[in-house]
């Protein structure tokens, strides 16, 4: 029924932009200092949560999800709950950035439902009920478990409950990585998308599961890394990305669509979009970390900020130096500042409050910061104006 599982081998759209998402990859993960790029890391991951959720409609403000992680919650019901599910998107990823997930191949059955009960154990209890829209009955999402209810997902209908396990073993059976060639593997990265929100396995957090699942896929691959995310570019396009998957869920199109029972051509189109998103933001995230680039964007804020008294002078150079380094010792401030120890330590307490700089202790070194207001300055269209 879900067949065919795969593009059809020598689809060369598919290949050439498979080949400029690999290099692509690679050149972005040489730009950036390691000790600067787990930084940017903890941005995507919540940049990426931020997208992920805003296709499921739950709008939560960037600057309410910065506040969660700190542990300050809104007051109001709704926007504490939408805080909530922030932060579990965010310590999903960050497990999987951390190589703190299962061992086992992504694409799979068990991967999946680690990965729900990982993210739904840690929602509010509002957030693990779902709807029945005909009947209004409400229906409680259990961590980690297959539906066992039918469901209906706009004008698809997911396989039957008791046909789950055939379905997810076909799934694991047709993506095992061992069967397939390293490009073929990343072409299935976007098709066993496709494939599992088909299946629809759970009752509810199908979305935000597939997108971790092809997050976990892509690193697991050395193409995908903390420094980008695909779903920013899925949200950005999210009718056509909606669009291509309703399209994916198609019957066989005639004689020539392929020899399964769904369209082989919707599958491919499909593939296309999700691998050419993945370029696109790949690109946008080696534009704006370009160290020369990023560095003139941080002059001239700092150079707003002090005109301002907001930032004392000689601020400037201690960022410099984090940029491209990757750490400052605290002894170099002086250097760095051209002022006397006192003067400087001044500096660096400045910048340590408005969190431009963070360390692990008041000795140790210093670190570049990305805190959300200055995220828009440093990171142009990061996120949706406004």
């Amino acid at each position: 029924m879900m067949e065919p599982m795969l593009p059809a081998e020598g689809e060369r759209s598919l290949e050439d932009v498979t080949f400029e998402l690999a290099s692509q990859s690679n050149a972005l993960a040489g730009r950036v200092h390691p000790l600067v790029r787990e930084a940017v890391g903890d941005l995507v991951r919540s940049m990426n949560c931020y997208y992920s959720n805003l296709i499921e409609g739950h709008d939560t403000h960037p600057r309410d999800i910065d506040r969660a992680l700190a542990k300050d919650y809104s007051t109001e019901p709704r926007r504490r709950v939408l805080q909530l599910e922030a932060v579990a998107h965010i310590e999903v990823q960050a497990l999987i950035d951390a190589g703190q997930d299962p061992e086992i191949w992504p694409a799979t059955g068990e991967y999946a439902c680690w990965l729900h009960r990982e993210f739904c154990s840690r929602l509010p209890d509002e957030l693990l009920w779902a709807e029945n829209p005909e009947t209004g009955e409400r229906l409680p999402v259990v961590p980690g478990q297959l539906r066992t209810r039918h469901v209906q997902v706009g004008a698809h209908y997911p396989p039957d409950p008791d046909d789950l396990p055939l379905f997810m073993a076909r799934f694991d059976e047709a993506y095992d990585p061992t069967r397939l060639s390293k490009m073929r593997q990343l072409q299935a990265v976007a098709a066993a998308h496709h494939r599992l929100l088909w299946i629809h396995p759970f009752l509810d957090g199908n979305g935000r599961v597939t997108r971790l699942m092809s997050h976990a896929l892509l690193k697991r691959l050395g193409v995908g890394t903390s420094l980008w995310s695909a779903s920013r570019g899925l949200a950005r396009s999210e009718g056509r990305y909606k669009a291509l998957l309703m399209a994916a869920d198609g019957p066989r199109r005639g004689a020539r669509d392929g020899r399964g029972n769904l369209t082989q051509a919707g599958l491919v189109d499909f593939s296309a979009f999700f691998l050419t998103t993945c370029v696109d933001q790949v690109a946008y995230m080696a534009s704006i970390l370009e160290p020369q680039e990023l560095l003139r964007r941080i002059e001239h804020y700092v150079e707003d900020e002090t005109r301002g008294g907001r930032l004392p002078k000689g601020a400037f150079p201690i960022l410099r130096e984090a940029v491209l380094a990757g750490e400052v010792e605290r002894g170099r401030a002086p250097e760095l500042t051209g002022y006397q120890e006192r003067a400087a330590r001044t500096v660096v307490s400045r910048l340590l409050e408005l969190g431009l700089l963070t360390s692990d202790s008041h000795r140790a070194r210093l670190r570049l910061g990305f805190p959300i207001d200055v995220v828009e300055r440093w990171f142009p269209r990061l996120y949706p104006v406004g």
